[in-house]
């Protein structure tokens, strides 16, 4: 065999799409009348062109055909290959991409469970430590160094139970003394608090690039009380299982960050059923504690023709950002009420100015906002977000990785132009973001406004060589500094 036929036989066969083809034997087969995979059905019947019945439809199908005189267990079904298809609204025009089993959406199909190794699936120094993954964190995300950390140690810890979980299944115990009872790590939800433009969510999409492990991220403004029109609750784990490739082993030790969190507060003055509040946050109480759910595959919804999987949530970690409203407010008031009278007395005022008051956030506090105690108790750990300044916002507009300054220069790069932000520029920006007061959004906001024209302009002269952006042209009082090629 020459080196050509090598290479044809090692590259993976693709599909239209081009993603690598999917073995059909790493899935599980699914009854096409009642939609459960073979997990919990049972062993499958296979009707000609790959159409999969369980034994139960199977019964009920002859049961009422003969008045349930037949005994499916007597039937030899190698009998049946001459048998005509049932009208199923099924007709095969062959096999392979035709089979019944073909024409099931991939992502409605259940991953079969993994045999258990001889070990764990890694080993404990293969965990990232909490100093690395804050470190990786430092090169994307600027400032909020406590939210850094506190997520570093979760995910850290997270790693560790996983591990632990599966030397636990193994009949070991990875503790180092000997004689002592084995421990059982349980894990510690956290409840991000900050301002809108702080960085809860970019945070969190940005440890889900760095780190191998299934993580989704799921919005609190769609889910409803089970029953009325909206995402049940158990469509959060669908995303997850749905982010593992529909794999149950891998989902159970992945993590969820549910956003908006602060949207399914009680309401105070309602007429009307509060389905998306205080009965969303009763509802989750079972999902962030710990239990085992039934979660539709590749659907939001359940219904008769999705297939079901059992999913433990006892080893997923939850993590819930909010930006909270209002509560600034809520701990003014506590921490006002606090102060004395007389000479020894804080002023009113030293508390209207802080840019940290979120930092003194208690749970009393986040209880008058609308959350439940039992919700709290269910999210031990909390860390906020404090406002970005002016200093902030100039790093985060030119030192990470993916900066924003970075993605125009890379643009204009393509058309051979240098471009070149002034410090005073960027200053200027940053107190303007500031003055919007929607935080690091309003960065991207202002540069599209000014950089229009910039862009706009350049590909008309290929004689451009650089642009500079200064101040005056920001604020309308010049023009950028056009320097020509030679």
């Amino acid at each position: 065999m020459d080196e050509k036929d090598k290479k044809l036989e090692q590259e993976p066969e693709l599909n239209q799409d081009g993603t690598e083809k999917d073995d059909e034997q790493d899935y599980e087969k699914i009854c096409y009348i009642c939609r459960r995979p073979e997990s919990k059905a049972g062993n499958m019947i296979v009707m000609p062109g790959s159409m999969c019945l369980c034994h139960d439809c199977m019964q009920k199908a002859f049961d009422s055909v003969v008045g349930g005189n037949l005994d499916l267990s007597k039937v030899d079904f190698s009998q049946l290959s001459g048998m005509p298809f049932m009208n199923l609204n099924f007709v095969p025009s062959g096999s392979g991409e035709d089979t019944m089993q073909a024409q099931i959406p991939r992502r409605q199909q259940v991953k079969k469970k993994k045999k258990e190794h001889a070990g764990p699936a890694f080993e404990l120094k293969d965990i990232p430590a909490p100093h690395k993954i804050k470190s990786r964190l430092d090169e994307y995300v600027v400032g909020q160094e406590q939210a850094k950390k506190v997520v570093s140690v979760a995910v850290y810890n997270h790693y560790k139970r996983v591990y632990a979980e599966s030397i636990r299944k193994m009949g070991k115990d990875v503790s180092a003394n000997d004689g002592q009872e084995e421990v059982s790590i349980e894990k510690s939800n956290i409840l991000m608090i900050g301002p809108t433009g702080s960085g809860k969510t970019y945070l969190v999409r940005t440890l889900a690039r760095l780190l191998d492990v299934p993580l989704a991220i799921a919005d609190a403004t769609s889910l409803t009380e089970a029953g009325y029109i909206g995402d049940d609750i158990e469509s959060v784990v669908s995303k997850l299982l749905a982010a593992a490739g529909n794999d149950v082993e891998r989902a159970e030790h992945g993590i969820i960050f549910i956003d908006e969190i602060d949207k399914i507060a009680k309401k105070r003055e309602t007429n009307t059923r509060d389905v998306s509040g205080e009965s969303v946050q009763q509802e989750l109480l079972k999902l962030l504690e710990g239990s085992r759910v039934e979660v539709p595959v590749g659907s939001n919804q359940k219904n008769a023709l999705t297939p079901l999987k059992t999913v433990n949530t006892d080893h997923i970690l939850f993590i819930c950002g909010g930006a909270f409203p209002d509560l600034e407010r809520i701990i003014k008031e506590r921490l006002n009420k606090t102060s004395s009278m007389g000479f020894g007395a804080e002023l009113r005022d030293r508390y209207q100015e802080n840019p940290d008051i979120l930092s003194q956030v208690t749970n009393k506090d986040l209880r008058e906002f609308g959350m439940i105690p039992e919700f709290l108790g269910r999210l031990p750990v909390t860390v906020t977000l404090g406002k970005l300044t002016e200093k902030l916002l100039v790093k985060i507009l030119k030192e990470p990785k993916n900066a924003i300054l970075k993605q125009y220069i890379k643009l204009l790069e393509m058309d051979e132009v240098k471009l070149v932000f002034e410090e005073e520029a960027l200053v200027w920006i940053a107190q303007e973001a500031i003055k919007r007061d929607t935080g690091a959004r309003a960065l991207r906001a202002i540069l599209e406004e000014y950089m229009l024209d910039i862009m706009y302009e350049i590909p008309k002269d290929p004689n451009i060589g650089s642009v500079v952006v200064t101040r005056p042209y920001l604020e309308k009082s010049g023009g950028p500094l056009i320097r020509m090629r030679g």
